[in-house]
């Protein structure tokens, strides 16, 4: 059933190009703002990216603070909301990683301030999505937050970011594949709402990357381009869908498994590619056509790739389905037993053959 009220909240402007951090003074007071900016980044992007931020804001007469992130935890959003309490400003800038984007996001919200996202990296999804991924309480946690009201993403400087960090994005980006089937399985069988449009624009997203698996391991403009679009497109069917539906299922809840139980997990978009994998197998969808999309891309397709022992591959997998008991996938209610997550991960090649 569709909820009673639905709330959508949409960037209103999105600039993607070479060289567009100078554009940002501007860009922040044609949406109305004035006075001071907060520019929350990261110390390995400060010099990289936040230094041009920071100058395109006082060029426009932002009087302008820095502050940097240094981990995705609560106590960090809170230590970020202080700053925004004594500095007052009309509008947080988050320059970074997804880690920065998040903090930003979630402390923003909290403090009712709207915020610009700026990626330096195209890694996942939260660059454009109201939601935001932090670690509390033993596991992972999902918060509602905002949308950014502005993205800006310099196509040259997320260039100079480790290609992994680009195939980890296309590795979020293809899980929409799994995720939306997640979505109607729900719906069909927990008769929880379902949205077409929000479902086909992240379906849409994965297809775009699919089709453009070579382009995408150029590491041109073009196939930056196509790879920050999609993840753009991703956050806001997130938004029209309010929630994280569209983009987030059993191969998410198998990442966030991961995530918990490996000693040195890899990075969260490669890690829901490889779930990708095996959750389109127990979809009975085409689980080789993920894993071709994968290898050209340049991204792991397999335990080893992720450079995770077998028995942390298998464990998340038994594991999975509690992270969100009430996100209803094709892992069930009970999960899967230790021998059929081992023969999912043996079939797809995720895992070697016994």
């Amino acid at each position: 059933m569709p909820p009673e009220s639905h709330y959508m909240q949409l960037p209103r402007e999105v600039i993607v190009g070479d060289d567009v951090l100078r554009r940002v003074g501007e860009t922040c007071t044609r949406l109305g703002f004035a006075g001071s900016a907060l520019v929350v980044t990261g110390p390995k992007v400060q010099a990289i990216a936040a230094v041009l931020v920071a100058e395109s804001l006082a060029n426009s007469g932002y009087k302008v603070q820095q502050v940097l992130v240094k981990g995705s935890s609560l106590s960090q959003s809170r230590e970020i909301e202080r700053e925004i309490t004594k500095f007052k400003p009309s509008v947080v800038v988050a320059v970074g990683g997804g880690k920065d984007i998040d903090i930003a996001k979630l402390s923003s919200t909290n403090k009712g301030v709207q915020f610009v996202s700026i990626p330096t990296a195209a890694s996942h999804d939260g660059i454009a999505s109201p939601l935001v991924s932090m670690k509390g309480y033993g596991k992972p946690y999902s918060y509602m937050a905002q949308a950014p009201i502005a993205i800006i993403a310099d196509v040259g400087v997320i260039a100079r970011s480790p290609f992994r960090l680009l195939a980890s994005g296309c590795g979020d980006i293809v899980g929409k594949y799994t995720a939306v089937r997640d979505w109607r399985l729900a719906h069909r069988v927990k008769n929880e709402y379902y949205g077409d449009y929000a479902a086909d624009l992240a379906l849409m997203s994965a297809r775009l990357i699919m089709r453009n698996a070579n382009v995408v391991r150029t590491i041109s403009e073009t196939g930056i381009r196509t790879v920050v679009e999609a993840l753009i497109s991703c956050g806001v069917a997130m938004s029209i869908a309010g929630s994280s539906r569209p983009c987030s299922g059993s191969e998410h809840l198998f990442s966030h498994a991961l995530g918990m139980v490996a000693p040195q997990p890899a990075l969260h978009g490669e890690q829901v590619g490889v779930g990708t994998i095996m959750c389109a197998y127990l979809h009975g969808a085409n689980w080789q056509l993920i894993k071709d999309v994968l290898n050209k891309i340049g991204a792991p397709t397999n335990a080893r790739g992720l450079g995770i022992e077998n028995k942390y591959v298998v464990k998340a997998m038994t594991i999975a389905h509690r992270i969100r008991p009430d996100r209803y996938t094709i892992l069930g209610e009970k999960g899967l037993t230790r021998e059929a997550a081992q023969r999912v991960a043996q079939v797809t090649g995720v895992i070697e053959q016994a």
